[in-house]
C-alpha cells in the first residue's frame, strides 16, 4: 500500500510540474510577468534630423521622443519605416498605433486622424542651386519647376501655384538630388532637414526668407485613448527638460 501511495504522489508531482505550478520551481509559469504591449510607430526615415538611418538603425529626434514617451507609459516601441504618404493610412487602418515623422498639423489631416499637442515649431524653406538659379524668392516659384516630397505640406503649399510645374518624389533626398542634376529649379521642404540636405549636397543653399511656419505633432487614430496618454507624457517630458535635451542632441545651431 505504501508503495502504491508513493507512486501516486510521484505521478501527481510530475503532473503539477508539467502544468507549470510554482511549487515545482520550474520556468513553465508564463503568468509570472505580464507581457509588455508593443506600440508601432509609422515613420519615414529619410528626414534628418527627425528620423534617419545610422548604422542600420533608425535614429533622430522623433524616435528618441517616441522612446521616452513609451518608457514613461510602459510600452515597447517598434518603429516601422514607410513612404511618408502611407503613414496616415497605416494609423487609420490599425497597422500602426501612431505616426511620427516631422508631421505638420493641418486641417485636412485632422479630418482623418487626431493629433497630440505640438512638440515643435518649424518652417518650410526653399532650396536652390547656388549658381544659375532662377528662383531667388518665393515669388519666383510661380513659374518654376519645384521638387517636393510627396504628401508633405510642402507638396500641399506649392500645389496652389497654378503656373508652376510640380515634381513629386518619395523622399526629400530624392528631390534634392533632382535639384543638383538640374531637373527642378527649387525644392520646398522643412527647415531642419533642409540644412542636412544642403550640408550633404555642395552647390546648394537655402533662401533666407522662410516659405511658411508650422507645428509638428504625433498623429493617432480618431478618438484613440493613447492621445490623452501621449499628451500627459509630452507635458512631463517638456517640464523635466527631456525634450529639450533630445532636440539639442540633433539640432546644433
Amino acid at each position: 500500500m505504501k508503495k502504491i501511495v508513493s507512486l501516486v504522489l510521484v505521478a501527481l508531482i510530475a503532473v503539477s510540474c508539467v502544468m507549470g505550478l510554482a511549487s515545482c520551481g520550474g520556468s513553465g509559469n508564463t503568468d509570472s510577468k505580464a507581457e509588455v504591449k508593443e506600440l508601432h510607430m509609422a515613420t519615414n526615415a529619410a528626414f534628418e534630423p527627425y528620423e534617419f538611418y545610422k548604422d542600420k538603425k533608425i535614429v533622430g529626434i522623433d524616435p528618441e521622443m517616441a522612446q521616452a514617451i513609451c518608457d514613461k507609459l510602459g510600452y515597447k516601441l517598434v518603429i516601422d519605416d514607410m513612404d511618408f504618404d502611407a503613414i496616415i493610412t497605416a494609423v487609420t487602418t490599425g497597422k500602426a498605433d501612431f505616426g511620427m515623422a516631422g508631421m505638420t498639423v493641418t486641417d485636412e489631416r485632422k479630418k482623418k486622424v487626431d493629433f497630440t499637442d505640438s512638440y515643435t515649431t518649424t518652417t518650410q524653406v526653399i532650396i536652390v542651386n547656388e549658381k544659375d538659379n532662377k528662383v531667388k524668392s518665393a515669388d519666383d516659384l510661380e513659374t518654376a519647376t519645384i521638387g517636393v516630397q510627396r504628401g508633405t505640406t510642402g507638396d500641399v503649399y506649392v500645389s496652389d501655384l497654378e503656373k508652376a510645374k510640380i515634381e513629386r518624389f518619395n523622399t526629400g533626398p530624392d528631390a534634392v538630388l533632382a535639384l543638383t542634376k538640374g531637373k527642378v529649379d527649387a525644392v520646398v521642404i522643412d527647415g531642419q532637414p533642409a540644412k542636412a540636405f544642403v550640408k550633404k549636397n555642395k552647390g546648394t543653399k537655402i533662401l533666407s526668407d522662410p516659405f511658411a511656419e508650422e507645428d509638428y505633432a504625433i498623429c493617432l487614430a480618431k478618438d484613440s485613448e493613447l492621445t490623452a496618454e501621449f499628451n500627459k507624457a509630452l507635458k512631463e517630458l517638456k517640464k523635466d527638460g527631456t525634450l529639450d535635451k533630445i532636440n539639442a542632441k540633433y539640432i546644433k545651431e
